[in-house]
C-alpha cells in the first residue's frame, strides 16, 4: 500500500523493513525450479542453506530449509543439480534479506528433464526457429572460424588439430567459457554474439564433449537457441556424440555429430581438393583432347574424299562432256543458222517476186495525184490535171490530155 512520506516526516529503516516484511509474510508458497550453486551443510546445524540459480536470465535467490527436509533428498542432490522446492518467502528484517523458506525439495528426473525440453522444442519450431530456409550455407573456405569452447577442452583440441591437419592455413577465434554448469548459458551467449559481431569471422563453432543429460543442458537452454537463430553468422553445433541431440542441434545451421566431425565439414582437406583439381584438369584434358582427336578424324575423313583430294578430277572428267556438248551445240546452231539463211532467202526472192518494185522493172508505172492517192480509174482525172508517174527508175509529172 502507498505511504505517506515526506523529506521532513521519513520513515525510519526499521519500520521499512518491517512493513517489507508484512507485505512478504502476505505472499503464499510456491513451487520454484533452479539450480543449485552454493550448498552449505554445517555439521550440527539444524538448518542448511543453498542457493537456486536460473542459469537463463542469470538470477539467484537464497532458500533455508531444515535439515531433515534436505535429508530427504541429500542422496541425490547436490551442486550443480536442478530441483524443485515448495517454498515460502521470508524477509530478514535485520538484515533487509529476502529468501525462500523450503519445506519440500524434490530433484528432476532425467524424464522431467527431457519432457520439459521436448515442450520447449515444440514451442520453438513452431515459431520456425528450426525451418530449412533460415539455415545458411557455410562457406567453402573459411579464413576465420570463431570457436566455443571449454578451456583446454579435448572438444577445442579436436577441432584445432583436425582443421589445422586438413587446412593448415586456418585461423581461429577462440572464446573460452564453462561448458556446464550454472554460468555455461550467458557466457556461451555473450561468446556467440560476440563471434558473431566481428565481420571477419566466416563460421562460428559451438564445441563440447560428451556428457549426461544434465551436463548438456545449457545446450539446450531457450536464451542459446533464440542468441544463435539471430546470428548472421553461420553457425556448426558439435556437442556431445552422435547419439546427443540438444535443442542448439535443431537452430544451428548445420549439425556435427562430435567435435572432430565439426572440424571436417567446415575445413576441406587440402590433399582431397588437391586431388579434386587434378581430377578436373585431367577431365577437362581428356575432355579437350578427345574433341581434337574427333575433329581430326572428321577432317582426314574430309579430306580423303575424291572432290577435296583432287578437286580438278572432277573438272577434268566433264572436259570432253563440256567439249562434246559445246561441239554439238555448234552444230546444231549452224543447222540453225543454214536452215534460216535458206529460209530467208527463199522468202526474199518471194518478196521480191511480188514487190511493186518488180512489176515497175517490167515497164509499169504508177500514176498518183498531187495528194498521192493511186489513179485507179480514168473517171479519177480531169482534163489537164497535172499527175506524177512513178517507174523503176524514178518519177516524173505528166498532164492528162482531154
Amino acid at each position: 500500500m502507498a505511504l505517506n512520506t515526506s523529506a521532513d516526516a521519513p520513515l525510519p529503516v526499521g519500520e521499512v523493513s518491517r512493513l517489507i516484511g508484512g507485505w512478504i509474510d502476505r505472499l503464499g508458497a510456491v513451487w520454484v525450479e533452479g539450480q543449485i550453486t552454493q550448498l552449505s551443510r554445517r555439521p550440527g546445524a539444524g538448518v542448511v542453506f543453498l542457493t537456486l540459480r536460473d542459469p537463463s536470465y542469470d538470477i539467484s535467490v537464497s532458500v533455508t530449509c531444515y535439515r531433515q527436509v534436505f535429508e530427504a533428498v541429500a542422496d541425490v542432490v547436490s551442486e550443480g543439480a536442478r530441483v524443485v522446492v515448495l517454498a515460502k518467502p521470508e524477509w530478514y528484517a535485520p538484515r533487509g534479506q529476502l529468501s525462500l523458506r523450503a519445506t519440500e525439495i524434490k530433484p528432476v528426473g532425467v524424464g522431467e528433464l527431457l519432457a520439459r525440453l521436448e515442450q520447449l522444442k515444440k514451442s520453438l519450431a513452431s515459431e520456425g526457429l528450426f525451418a530449412a530456409d533460415r539455415k545458411k550455407a557455410l562457406p567453402f573456405l573459411p579464413q576465420l572460424i570463431g570457436l566455443v569452447c571449454g578451456r583446454a577442452s579435448a572438444a577445442e583440441r579436436d577441432v584445432l588439430e583436425n582443421a589445422r591437419h586438413r587446412w593448415p592455413a586456418v585461423r581461429f577465434e577462440v572464446r573460452n567459457v564453462p561448458v556446464q554448469g550454472v554460468h555455461a548459458v550467458p557466457q556461451v551467449v555473450q561468446a556467440v554474439k560476440e563471434l558473431d559481431a566481428l565481420d571477419a569471422v566466416d563460421v562460428i563453432i559451438v564445441a563440447r564433449g560428451g556428457g549426461s543429460v544434465e551436463d548438456l543442458l545449457p545446450f539446450s537452454d531457450e536464451q542459446l537457441v533464440r542468441a544463435v537463430a539471430a546470428c548472421r553468422t553461420p553457425v556448426v553445433s558439435a556437442i556431445g556424440h552422435e547419439p546427443d541431440n540438444p535443442l542448439l542441434d535443431f537452430v544451428a545451421d548445420l549439425r556435427a555429430s562430435t567435435p572432430t566431425d565439426a572440424a571436417k565439414k567446415v575445413v576441406p582437406d587440402v590433399g582431397e581438393e588437391y586431388e579434386r583439381v587434378r581430377f578436373l584438369r585431367d577431365r577437362a584434358r581428356r575432355s579437350v583432347q578427345s574433341f581434337i582427336d574427333r575433329e581430326e578424324r572428321g577432317l582426314a575423313h574430309a579430306l580423303a574424299r575424291p572432290s577435296i583430294e583432287d578437286p580438278h578430277r572432277m573438272v577434268d572428267e566433264r572436259a570432253d562432256q563440256v567439249a562434246a556438248l559445246l561441239d554439238r551445240g555448234r552444230r546444231t546452231l549452224g543447222h540453225l543458222l543454214d536452215r534460216a539463211d535458206s529460209e530467208l532467202t527463199h522468202t526474199h526472192a518471194r518478196v521480191v517476186a511480188l514487190s511493186p518494185a518488180a512489176t515497175l522493172q517490167r515497164g509499169y508505172a504508177v500514176l498518183q495525184k498531187a495528194d498521192g492517192h493511186v489513179v485507179r480509174d480514168p473517171d479519177e482525172v480531169a482534163a489537164g490535171e497535172a499527175l506524177r508517174a512513178r517507174v523503176a527508175e524514178g518519177e516524173f509529172t505528166v498532164r492528162v490530155d482531154a
